[in-house]
């Protein structure tokens, strides 16, 4: 991983490959130009003051991500100069947000592959800044290339990520930078974590690899693991888990992990579907659908990247993840639509459609994790495609049995970076799911099909349990190109959020 730190050197001074410094378009006067964004005042000096007018000349606007490269002025130590947009300025008197500078730490750690070294002379007020540079310099640096010919060597384009970036401005001394930069490192170490399971050719991660991994990280970070196989699955009753994985000749696994601090006096449960391959079963998915299925298990992997960032941070929280993993394949053992499954929970539910298999594996998990009676539990699952139509693929839904927790857990995930919006869990549409045969189908009505997996999840959910659901369909896979310090394939969306839940309840702020 790219290495970050702190300094106080000037620009001109410092050897490097190249130095970033943020422009933005300039909303306070009626030219609608370009400025110069703090951080890079020792550069704009060197150019005589007059480097927003070269920019200009050179087609620079400010745009969000928008990259322009120019030589550096004679003097420095750093051949070229790269700049990059923020955006719009920010009003009077107020600093760029943390988003503007994770998304262009990010386009400009992308662009510098290949580098050995780059400084960034953005702007950096107090220590939270810094620790938003350095996230998107991580983030943005990510590659996966693990099955390439020259595979860990290489990356985008040939070329090694940008081996270490300095961020000017920064306080080395200082505590507060520090930890902001140390905290930098372990989430964005843990989501690029989540990024490789995610991108992960399903052949090499099946729910036995998968719970391998885990075991691994739990070692390494003082983190408690449970491995349920097929046996003890078996004989523990969890249907939903067993059901989905019945097709497939790799069995299925609940993975518990626990972090526990000896300070904690709240507790979180972290429930993350994990379908390492989804065919869609007997229900089977139709041509041009299953392409990106390794994908269907990005939910546990968040969970899992979560917990261990919880456990390398210390949080003053204790945080139990379940990762619900299996298979999703047909063949003469898989289960079929009108077969009916007795749930961990003792409910029955008619399954309908082998493709809504998410929900199946989840409400084991969602049951298991009750049963602990935690504070709270939030689920993470590539749930329906239905939620990608409602919000598109960079925003996932929000759905809850407490409206205050809802908004808590959207103001955490806004606060983050994570697009989020919260979604309705409409009563009137449970009715769908009502089964002749069995407690609960596993499909209702097809309108609001986003919302309908939402209550089927909370019949699930222990009483008097807050809960919420994040479904990351859409935002989970980015299929286009590269933006801000998003890259192509896996993203680990929501971990970042539930980090920062963990942190908030630590801390007694969350609710």
């Amino acid at each position: 991983m790219t290495a970050l730190t702190l300094s106080t050197a000037a620009a001109p001074g410092l050897r490097a490959d190249a130095i970033v410094i943020g422009v933005a378009k300039d909303t306070a006067s009626k030219s609608q130009g370009l400025v110069v964004a703090p951080g890079a005042e020792a550069v704009d000096k060197a150019y005589d003051g007059r480097l927003a007018g070269v920019l200009e000349t050179l087609g620079a606007s400010g745009a969000e991500g928008e990259v322009t490269k120019l030589p550096a002025p004679s003097g420095f130590k750093a051949p070229i100069v790269v700049a990059v947009g923020l955006g719009a300025q920010p009003e009077k008197d107020a600093s760029f947000d943390a988003e503007a500078l994770r998304r262009t730490a990010g386009v400009a750690a992308r662009t510098l592959a290949g580098a050995k070294k780059a400084a960034f002379a953005l702007p950096l007020t107090e220590a939270a800044d810094a620790g938003a540079v350095g996230e998107g310099v991580l983030l943005g640096a990510y590659s996966f290339d693990a099955y390439k010919e020259k595979g860990g060597a290489k990356a985008k384009n040939g070329k090694a990520p940008l081996a270490e970036a300095v961020l000017l401005g920064g306080k080395p001394r200082d505590k507060a930078y520090k930890a902001a930069v140390e905290r930098a490192a372990a989430v964005a170490e843990e989501l690029n974590r989540a990024r490789d399971l995610v991108n992960t050719p399903p052949n090499d991660l099946n729910p036995e690899a998968f719970a391998a991994v885990a075991q691994a990280a739990a070692k390494e970070h003082g983190i408690k693991v449970q491995v349920l196989d097929e046996k003890a699955l078996t004989k523990g009753g969890y249907g939903g888990i067993l059901g989905v994985g019945a097709g497939s000749a790799a069995g299925p696994r609940l993975v518990k992990l626990s972090y526990t601090s000896s300070k904690a006096t709240k507790s979180l449960a972290f429930v993350g579907k994990g379908i390492t391959y989804d065919s869609g079963g007997i229900s089977l998915k139709p041509a041009g659908h299953n392409e990106t299925m390794k994908c269907d298990m990005a939910g546990a992997a968040a969970v899992f990247a979560a917990v261990v960032a919880a456990a390398r941070l210390g949080l003053e929280v204790n945080v139990t993840g379940w990762l619900a993993l299996a298979e999703n394949m047909p063949s003469g053992s898989a289960t079929r639509p009108g077969d009916v499954l007795r749930m961990y929970s003792g409910k029955t539910v008619e399954v309908l459609n082998t493709d809504a298999e998410g929900r199946l594996v989840l409400a084991d998990a969602l049951w298991a994790a009750s049963q602990e009676k935690p504070d709270a539990i939030i689920d993470v699952a590539t749930l329906t495609g239905a939620m990608m139509l409602a919000l598109g693929s960079r925003t996932y839904g929000v759905m809850a049995n407490d409206d205050a927790f809802r908004a808590a857990v959207h103001e955490a995930a806004e606060e983050v970076g994570e697009p989020a919006w919260p979604m309705p869990l409409p009563e009137h549409l449970r009715k769908g799911m009502d089964s002749a045969t069995a407690d609960i189908a596993n499909m209702g009505e097809r309108m609001g099909g986003g919302l309908v997996a939402g209550l089927f999840l909370r019949e699930f959910v222990g009483e008097g349990i807050a809960w919420a659901h994040l479904d990351i369909a859409g935002p989970a896979f980015n299929e286009s190109g590269p933006f801000g310090y998003t890259p192509k394939g896996g993203t680990g969306t929501a971990v970042r959020t539930l980090v920062r839940l963990a942190e908030l309840t630590a801390s007694g702020d969350l609710g």
